[in-house]
């Protein structure tokens, strides 16, 4: 179909069915009046803009709620949004036993005969604009033979790719056409929703993201890491080892595989904690979809993280803020939790610390005065972050992600397990990094992320003792004041050779460091 004829008929389709739905929203005695106060009250607002800006980032995560919500809550949806979800229902049909083996051959560039020595035809799994089929190589890779194979349908890929144009351009044409619309930005929300969206379908990234993860977690008992098939990854296929799993969900079918739940749950929360808050790279929309638990023999009871290509990241100072803020939160030490916050620059700098920990205490003491089942340490946690917010304060978004995916974990550990102590086992957690953070092994890391710098600003120090003697040397000076430069060059010569010292003997205490730590 012709891109500009597409975007008409989308177009249309667009304002047709939007149109309809909020139609059927209105309260049917006063539907008119209700539309002109929502567009008023819409356009009158002053933190429109900030708040759509802000929407975007939690669209995947929500969206996915909503639709479980829908499923598992019928009486909420009426049956306009019932014949929505089976639309998409029908959209995420997978492709056909003949039709996938084209796509397969096409996606690897070459007849599936001289890769595999056989491949279902018929998907075990189907989701939007991809599928998944097994598969056994005809000769092992790093030792693997049964693998799983990712496949992106290219023609779903290319409506995706056709809608998201639609919107850029019914993006760029509003904004020429509206001064709100330029207020609001839309171009720039267009695009950042393509990116997150066409971020879902990137296999490169999620087979990177699946390798660091990997990494992270490599010789660690709790979890099994699927291994990526580099020489077999595309931009349309992703190859990894297979792993027989359940879901995480399947009680019933984990117990008849004699898999012991209780350790399971504590192992989850362990596991999102210490991949959020240690290694700083965690999943962004974890839920009980997205956690499975492997039935091989050999890795039986073992966690499998599933779904890699929504991946989220800490910075260090977001890290250290969030590690050390959980341990003074756990020990009710709100004031050093404020000035935290102000050292992090969480709130306005005129903020009275006073007042942020009053705050601070009067959200979270009423979590220690709960029974122990009854505890969350995510709920908690929530309230670490937002507190700033009475303060015009505010946290980075990949914190409340973080917060979000512990807060789930807890949710599915207890499911698994209800009697699961998950407050304690994140307390546990948080505070064993903090301790690791602030003992030896941290101050080796801040040391190492330091030397490169000295590297460079070292063989400078001749270079800039030249310019000082040079600019000195032009400015009129009586003996006197002479006396005292070279007074000063002396000292800063021996600040200088003392801290050349200093800087080879922690180097060489690093080094020593290293090779004890990895003994």
């Amino acid at each position: 179909m012709p891109p500009l004829f597409r975007r008409l008929l989308l177009l249309y389709h667009a304002l047709r069915y939007g149109a309809r739905l909020i139609w059927l929203a209105a309260p049917p005695e006063c539907k008119l009046h209700w539309m002109i106060e929502l567009v008023g009250r819409v356009h009158a607002s002053a933190d429109s803009a900030r708040s759509v800006h802000g929407l975007l980032p939690a669209l995947g995560p929500l969206a996915g709620r909503f639709a479980t919500t829908l499923v598992e809550h019928p009486e909420l949806a009426n049956a306009t949004l019932h014949d929505a979800i089976d639309a998409i229902d029908h959209l995420e049909a997978p492709l056909p036993p003949r039709e996938s083996e084209e796509a397969l051959a096409r996606a690897f560039g070459r007849p599936l005969a001289t890769l595999f020595s056989a491949v279902d035809p018929v998907p075990v799994q189907s989701g939007f604009a991809e599928q998944t089929h097994f598969a056994r190589l005809i000769a092992p890779i790093n030792g693997h033979r049964e693998v799983a194979i990712k496949l992106l349908r290219a023609g779903q890929l290319q409506q995706i790719g056709d809608e998201l144009a639609l919107l850029r351009w019914v993006a760029r044409w509003l904004e020429k056409l509206s001064g709100t619309a330029r207020r609001l930005r839309l171009r720039s929300l267009a695009q950042t929703f393509t990116d997150d969206l066409l971020r879902r379908f990137d296999l490169r990234a999620e087979a990177a993201n699946l390798s660091q993860t990997g990494h992270h977690f490599e010789g660690d008992s709790r979890l099994v890491v699927p291994d990526v098939i580099w020489d077999l990854c595309t931009n349309h296929a992703l190859t990894v080892q297979r792993i027989t799993t359940l879901p995480a969900s399947d009680l019933s079918g984990l117990r008849a595989h004699h898999v012991k739940l209780a350790p399971l749950a504590a192992h989850i929360v362990e596991v999102v904690t210490e991949q959020a808050f240690e290694h700083g790279f965690f999943h962004a929309t974890l839920d009980a979809r997205r956690v499975r638990v492997s039935i091989d023999p050999d890795s039986l009871g073992r966690l499998v993280l599933a779904e890699f290509s929504i991946m989220s990241s800490l910075s260090t100072g977001e890290r250290e803020f969030f590690v050390h803020g959980a341990t003074a939160l756990f020990e009710q030490d709100y004031g050093r939790l404020a000035q935290l916050h102000k050292d992090a620059g969480h709130v306005p700098h005129d903020t009275r610390a006073e007042l942020l920990e009053a705050e601070l205490r009067t959200r979270a003491e009423a979590h220690f005065a709960a029974a122990p089942q009854d505890r969350s340490a995510g709920s908690l946690f929530h309230h670490l972050l937002y507190a700033v917010h009475p303060f015009d304060g505010a946290v980075a978004s990949s914190l409340a992600t973080a917060q979000r995916s512990l807060e789930q974990a807890e949710m599915l550990a207890r499911a698994l397990h209800p009697g699961v102590d998950t407050w304690n086992i994140a307390r546990r957690v948080l505070g064993d990094i903090a301790r690791r953070d602030i003992d030896h092994r941290g101050w080796f890391k801040r040391i190492s992320r330091e030397l490169p710098h000295l590297a460079h600003m070292l063989p400078r120090v001749p270079q800039l003792a030249v310019r000082y003697l040079q600019h000195e040397h032009d400015r009129a000076r009586t003996p006197g004041q002479n006396a005292q430069l070279l007074a000063e060059l002396g000292r800063e010569y021996r600040r200088t050779r003392a801290l050349l010292w200093a800087c080879v003997l922690c180097g060489g205490m690093v080094g020593a460091g290293t090779v004890l730590l990895m003994r």
